[in-house]
C-alpha cells in the first residue's frame, strides 16, 4: 500500500476514533424537583465543556423514584455519548442510583474490593478524628460499606473531598460512558473535570467555538426575527440566538442578540448582524459581549 494512502487512512481512522461524543447530564434527587435545593451542576458542567471546545447536548432531572431513574439511565446508555449522573450513590434508603444503574444495564450489584477498601480507610480516619477505636462491625461502618456495592465491571472515579469514590460504566474509546458522582458539588465537580481530562482529551478543541453578541434595547424579537433568519441562511454553520430579558439589573428590558459557531464562520456573520442592526435607527445597541 502506498505510504501516502496509509497516512490518509490513519488520519481518517483517528478522526473517527476521536470524534467528540454527545455529552449529557442526569441530576438525581427529590430535593431538586421540590425546590428545596437548586441545581448547580448543569451550569458548571456546561462551563467545563465549553472551556474544552465541547458542548452539553441535553440534561434531565429525575427524583428518587427507582423505576423512573432506571429508565432514564437505560435511555442514556442506549443513546450513547458521555453522560454524567449526579446524586443518589450514598447509603441511605433514598439512594437508589447504584441499584438503578445495575438494573438499567442488566448487571449484578456486587462488592467492589477497591471501593470497599477506600470506604474502610475513610471510616478509620473518621474514627481517629473522633478519638475512638475503629470497629468494622459497627452499624455505621457496615452501612457505609453499602456504597462499595457497585454494578459489576464498574470503574472507580476519584473523590478528592473524602475519598469515597464514584463509579463509571462503559469504555471511552467506544464513545459510550456513564459517570456516577455524589450530588454534592464539592465532590462532583472535581470528578467531572477528572473524567474529562482522563477520558476525552483527544476530543478537546479549545478555541473552536466562539460566541459574539450585543445588548439591544428598543425593539422586540418579532421585528428582529427576519434579520436573524437572513443571517443563518447566508452563513452556514452559524447559529443566531436571541435571549430576551425584562428585568436585568444592569441593562433593564433588552435582548441579547448574537451568533455562535466556529470562529472563522462567526466573524463574517457577526459583521453582517451588526450591519443589519444599523437599519433599525431607533435601537440602543451595546455593549458587545464575547465568549470563547
Amino acid at each position: 500500500m502506498p505510504p501516502v494512502f496509509c497516512v490518509l487512512c490513519w488520519q481518517l481512522m483517528s478522526q473517527a476514533l476521536f470524534t467528540a461524543p454527545v455529552f449529557g447530564l442526569i441530576v438525581v434527587g427529590d430535593e431538586i424537583l421540590s425546590g428545596r435545593r437548586a441545581d448547580r451542576h448543569l451550569q458548571h458542567l456546561a462551563e467545563l465543556l465549553v472551556e474544552r471546545g465541547l458542548q452539553l447536548s441535553w440534561a434531565r432531572y429525575v427524583g428518587d423514584e427507582p423505576q423512573r431513574l432506571t429508565q432514564t439511565i437505560k435511555d442514556a446508555w442506549a443513546g450513547g455519548g458521555a453522560v454524567f449522573c449526579t446524586g443518589g450513590i450514598g447509603s441511605t434508603p433514598d439512594d437508589h442510583t447504584r441499584q438503578c444503574a445495575a438494573d438499567a444495564l442488566d448487571l449484578p450489584l456486587v462488592p467492589h474490593a477497591e471501593a470497599c477498601a477506600l470506604i474502610t480507610a475513610r471510616s478509620r480516619e473518621m474514627a481517629k478524628k473522633k478519638g475512638i477505636d475503629f470497629d468494622p462491625q459497627a452499624p455505621d461502618n457496615r452501612q457505609r460499606l453499602l456504597m462499595g456495592r457497585l454494578p459489576y465491571g464498574a470503574r472507580l472515579l476519584p473523590n478528592s473531598y473524602n475519598g469515597i469514590p464514584g463509579f463509571a460504566l462503559g469504555t471511552p474509546g467506544q464513545g459510550r460512558m456513564l459517570y456516577f458522582t455524589p450530588g454534592f458539588p464539592v465532590m462532583a465537580w472535581p470528578t467531572m473535570e477528572w473524567a474529562l481530562e482522563t477520558d476525552w482529551t483527544a476530543c478537546f478543541e479549545r478555541g473552536r467555538w466562539l460566541e459574539r453578541s450585543i445588548i439591544v434595547r428598543g425593539e422586540g424579537e418579532a421585528v428582529l426575527t427576519p434579520l436573524m433568519e437572513r443571517i443563518e441562511a447566508r452563513h452556514a454553520g452559524v447559529k443566531v440566538f436571541s435571549l430576551p430579558s425584562v428585568d436585568h439589573p444592569e441593562y433593564g428590558r433588552h435582548i441579547e442578540l448574537g451568533v455562535k459557531g466556529a470562529p472563522a464562520a462567526v466573524e463574517p456573520a457577526w459583521a453582517a448582524l451588526k450591519e443589519g442592526l444599523r437599519a433599525f435607527t431607533h435601537l440602543q445597541c451595546g455593549p458587545e459581549l464575547e465568549r470563547p
